[in-house]
Protein backbone atom coordinates (compact mmCIF):
# COMPACT_ATOMS: atom_id res chain seq x y z
CA UNK A 1 0.00 0.00 0.00
CA UNK A 2 0.92 3.78 -0.79
CA UNK A 3 0.34 6.72 1.50
CA UNK A 4 -2.24 7.53 -1.21
CA UNK A 5 -3.99 4.65 0.17
CA UNK A 6 -3.32 5.36 3.57
CA UNK A 7 -4.25 9.42 3.54
CA UNK A 8 -6.43 9.92 1.04
CA UNK A 9 -8.87 7.26 -0.03
CA UNK A 10 -9.61 7.33 4.25
CA UNK A 11 -9.93 10.45 4.57
CA UNK A 12 -11.74 11.24 1.82
CA UNK A 13 -14.46 8.58 2.86
CA UNK A 14 -15.27 10.57 5.96
CA UNK A 15 -15.57 13.84 4.62
CA UNK A 16 -18.12 11.88 1.93
CA UNK A 17 -19.87 10.64 5.76
CA UNK A 18 -20.03 13.87 6.82
CA UNK A 19 -21.56 14.99 4.03
CA UNK A 20 -24.74 12.38 5.02
CA UNK A 21 -24.42 13.75 9.34
CA UNK A 22 -24.80 17.51 7.49
CA UNK A 23 -27.90 15.77 6.23
CA UNK A 24 -29.31 14.34 9.43
CA UNK A 25 -28.53 17.58 11.16
CA UNK A 26 -30.63 19.62 8.39
CA UNK A 27 -33.62 16.95 8.75
CA UNK A 28 -33.32 16.89 12.85
CA UNK A 29 -33.65 20.49 12.38
CA UNK A 30 -36.39 20.99 9.82
CA UNK A 31 -38.53 17.90 12.25
CA UNK A 32 -38.20 20.76 14.93
CA UNK A 33 -39.20 24.05 12.81
CA UNK A 34 -35.48 25.20 13.81
CA UNK A 35 -32.63 26.76 11.37
CA UNK A 36 -30.41 24.31 10.42
CA UNK A 37 -27.28 27.01 11.59
CA UNK A 38 -28.75 26.06 15.28
CA UNK A 39 -25.02 23.55 14.61
CA UNK A 40 -22.86 26.30 13.48
CA UNK A 41 -21.67 27.83 16.87
CA UNK A 42 -21.81 24.71 18.71
CA UNK A 43 -19.46 23.26 20.93
CA UNK A 44 -18.82 20.24 22.95
CA UNK A 45 -17.34 22.57 25.78
CA UNK A 46 -16.68 26.36 26.24
CA UNK A 47 -12.74 26.30 25.70
CA UNK A 48 -13.74 24.15 22.33
CA UNK A 49 -14.07 25.47 18.88
CA UNK A 50 -17.04 25.31 17.83
CA UNK A 51 -18.66 23.06 14.77
CA UNK A 52 -17.81 25.01 11.73
CA UNK A 53 -14.32 25.29 12.82
CA UNK A 54 -14.35 21.11 13.09
CA UNK A 55 -15.17 20.73 9.68
CA UNK A 56 -13.02 22.99 8.00
CA UNK A 57 -10.08 21.65 10.23
CA UNK A 58 -10.83 18.85 8.53
CA UNK A 59 -11.20 19.37 5.19
CA UNK A 60 -8.01 21.78 5.90
CA UNK A 61 -5.77 18.58 7.34
CA UNK A 62 -6.93 16.18 4.37
CA UNK A 63 -6.19 19.00 1.67
CA UNK A 64 -3.00 19.93 3.76
CA UNK A 65 -1.79 15.76 3.67
CA UNK A 66 -2.55 15.63 -0.09
CA UNK A 67 -0.86 18.35 -0.61
CA UNK A 68 2.61 17.99 1.57
CA UNK A 69 2.60 14.30 0.40
CA UNK A 70 2.82 14.96 -2.72
CA UNK A 71 4.61 18.20 -3.10
CA UNK A 72 2.28 20.17 -4.50
CA UNK A 73 0.78 24.08 -2.85
CA UNK A 74 -3.11 23.51 -1.32
CA UNK A 75 -6.27 25.44 -2.52
CA UNK A 76 -6.87 27.98 0.40
CA UNK A 77 -9.92 27.98 1.69
CA UNK A 78 -11.19 31.45 3.90
CA UNK A 79 -12.47 29.30 6.70
CA UNK A 80 -16.00 31.94 6.35
CA UNK A 81 -18.78 29.28 6.11
CA UNK A 82 -21.58 30.11 8.06
CA UNK A 83 -24.88 27.66 7.05
CA UNK A 84 -24.64 23.92 6.58
CA UNK A 85 -24.83 24.61 2.73
CA UNK A 86 -22.18 26.56 2.82
CA UNK A 87 -19.73 23.74 5.07
CA UNK A 88 -21.20 21.59 2.31
CA UNK A 89 -19.92 23.16 -0.28
CA UNK A 90 -16.88 23.27 0.93
CA UNK A 91 -16.11 19.71 1.80
CA UNK A 92 -17.34 18.86 -1.83
CA UNK A 93 -14.67 21.51 -2.71
CA UNK A 94 -12.01 19.41 -1.03
CA UNK A 95 -13.19 16.26 -1.96
CA UNK A 96 -12.88 17.48 -6.13
CA UNK A 97 -9.58 18.70 -4.85
CA UNK A 98 -8.29 14.87 -3.43
CA UNK A 99 -10.50 13.08 -6.41
CA UNK A 100 -7.62 15.02 -8.57
CA UNK A 101 -4.88 12.55 -6.69
CA UNK A 102 -3.74 8.74 -7.35
CA UNK A 103 -1.05 6.41 -6.68
CA UNK A 104 1.71 8.28 -8.76
CA UNK A 105 1.40 11.85 -7.47
CA UNK A 106 2.84 9.78 -3.75
CA UNK A 107 5.87 8.03 -5.42
CA UNK A 108 8.62 9.02 -2.86
CA UNK A 109 5.98 10.78 -0.18
CA UNK A 110 7.13 8.60 2.51
CA UNK A 111 10.73 9.98 2.62
CA UNK A 112 9.68 13.51 1.15
CA UNK A 113 10.20 16.15 3.96
CA UNK A 114 6.98 17.55 5.02
CA UNK A 115 7.73 21.16 6.71
CA UNK A 116 5.08 22.58 9.18
CA UNK A 117 4.93 26.40 9.62
CA UNK A 118 4.15 26.23 13.35
CA UNK A 119 7.50 24.50 13.63
CA UNK A 120 10.60 26.77 12.24
CA UNK A 121 13.45 25.01 11.47
CA UNK A 122 11.99 21.10 11.73
CA UNK A 123 10.65 19.30 8.96
CA UNK A 124 9.24 15.57 9.36
CA UNK A 125 9.29 12.77 6.51
CA UNK A 126 5.88 12.11 4.82
CA UNK A 127 5.32 8.49 6.47
CA UNK A 128 5.51 9.72 9.98
CA UNK A 129 3.88 13.18 9.15
CA UNK A 130 0.80 11.34 7.86
CA UNK A 131 0.88 8.97 11.17
CA UNK A 132 1.73 11.69 13.50
CA UNK A 133 0.05 14.29 12.36
CA UNK A 134 -2.02 14.29 9.44
CA UNK A 135 -4.23 11.13 10.72
CA UNK A 136 -4.64 12.12 14.33
CA UNK A 137 -5.14 16.03 13.30
CA UNK A 138 -7.62 14.64 11.04
CA UNK A 139 -9.91 12.20 12.47
CA UNK A 140 -9.98 14.59 15.96
CA UNK A 141 -11.83 17.13 14.02
CA UNK A 142 -13.97 15.19 12.43
CA UNK A 143 -14.78 13.03 15.66
CA UNK A 144 -15.55 16.35 17.22
CA UNK A 145 -17.64 17.50 14.24
CA UNK A 146 -19.49 14.32 14.75
CA UNK A 147 -19.58 14.08 18.30
CA UNK A 148 -21.09 17.74 18.51
CA UNK A 149 -23.75 16.94 16.42
CA UNK A 150 -24.57 13.90 18.60
CA UNK A 151 -24.52 16.41 21.65
CA UNK A 152 -27.21 18.66 19.84
CA UNK A 153 -29.57 15.27 19.33
CA UNK A 154 -29.05 14.26 16.00
CA UNK A 155 -30.04 10.90 15.03
CA UNK A 156 -26.37 9.74 14.24
CA UNK A 157 -24.60 5.88 15.17
CA UNK A 158 -21.49 4.18 14.31
CA UNK A 159 -22.43 3.40 10.63
CA UNK A 160 -23.01 6.97 10.04
CA UNK A 161 -19.14 7.53 11.19
CA UNK A 162 -17.41 3.99 10.08
CA UNK A 163 -19.71 4.03 6.68
CA UNK A 164 -17.48 1.89 4.07
CA UNK A 165 -16.41 -1.55 4.93
CA UNK A 166 -14.85 -3.49 2.16
CA UNK A 167 -15.78 -6.96 2.45
CA UNK A 168 -15.58 -9.78 0.38
CA UNK A 169 -17.66 -12.82 0.59
CA UNK A 170 -16.05 -16.34 2.47
CA UNK A 171 -15.16 -19.17 -0.10
CA UNK A 172 -17.62 -21.82 0.64
CA UNK A 173 -15.05 -23.94 2.73
CA UNK A 174 -14.32 -21.41 4.91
Amino acid sequence: MSLYHDSIVPMARMLRAALKWLDKAAAFAEARQASPEIFIGARLHVDMRPFEFQLQAACDAAKFAAARLSGVDAPAHPDTEKTLDELRARIEAVLGYLDGFDEGHFEGAEAREVRLSFLPGKAMYGADYLREMALPNFYFHATTAYAILRQAGVELGKRDFITYLTLHDLDAAS
